[in-house]
């Protein structure tokens, strides 16, 4: 039984948290199936081998989705910012996940290589990133390319929304391999990828839990 030192706390207490220690190991293992499952998917279909705008790394110059990959047998990862097009302002929910992954890409960079693309103008994404102080990522506009269509985060007209993809090289081509968005049906939104947000998460362990709060580009303090 997991217990703190502290005597006061009471009977029914520890025969609560003894409870949900239960359930939390079982939560544990079912998200350890999922991960078997994700990381069991066959390789899936070739794409094209896109060409980006690059935001920060080499302001301006023209980059390839296989020259994001930087050694043989890495995956690569990239999110897809709902900002550009028809989305004028950057999605704040997106931003927040992204300032995450600013603060953790050097832990990220010895496995996989990690990218973030956003439909906005190069200029754009660029003010952006320098207001949030992202200075880890590889920032990409794909305005002018098919990629957020491609993989169902950009709609026919334009509108725009979110996802995390993967991709592997594949003898000289480039394979998708797994994609998922945040809503996973139309009546569960934002929980699709809630284990990449630190936020909620910490969130979760406290006795009011997530209860309205929501995602903003700028708090009141």
């Amino acid at each position: 039984m997991l217990s703190t030192r502290l005597n006061s706390e009471s009977v029914d207490y520890r025969a609560s948290r003894e409870e949900l220690r239960s359930a939390e190991l079982d939560l544990v293992e079912r998200r350890e199936h999922v991960a078997t499952l994700r990381r069991g998917l066959p390789n899936g279909p070739v794409v094209d081998d896109y060409a980006f705008t690059d935001v920060i790394t080499e302001p301006g110059a023209d980059v390839r989705l296989s020259e994001l990959f930087t050694e043989p047998g890495r995956a690569l990862v990239i999110y897809h910012l709902m900002y550009g097009k028809q989305q004028s302002t950057p999605c704040p929910m997106c931003t927040m996940w992204i300032d995450g992954f600013n603060g953790i890409a050097h832990h990220l960079a010895p496995s996989v290589d990690f990218a973030v693309a956003a439909a906005a103008e190069p200029d754009a994404l660029r003010a952006h990133a320098a207001n949030r102080g992202w200075d880890q990522l590889r920032l990409l506009s794909c305005g002018e390319n098919t990629f957020k269509y491609d993989l169902g985060s950009e709609d026919a007209d334009g509108g725009q929304g979110s996802a995390i993809s993967v991709f592997v090289q594949d003898d000289g081509r480039i394979r998708h391999t797994y994609t998922t968005t945040p809503q996973l049906t139309d009546d569960i939104h934002e929980r699709g990828i809630d284990q990449l947000c630190a936020v909620w998460n910490i969130l979760d362990l406290t006795p009011r839990g997530r209860g309205d709060w929501y995602s903003s580009l700028d708090y009141e303090s």
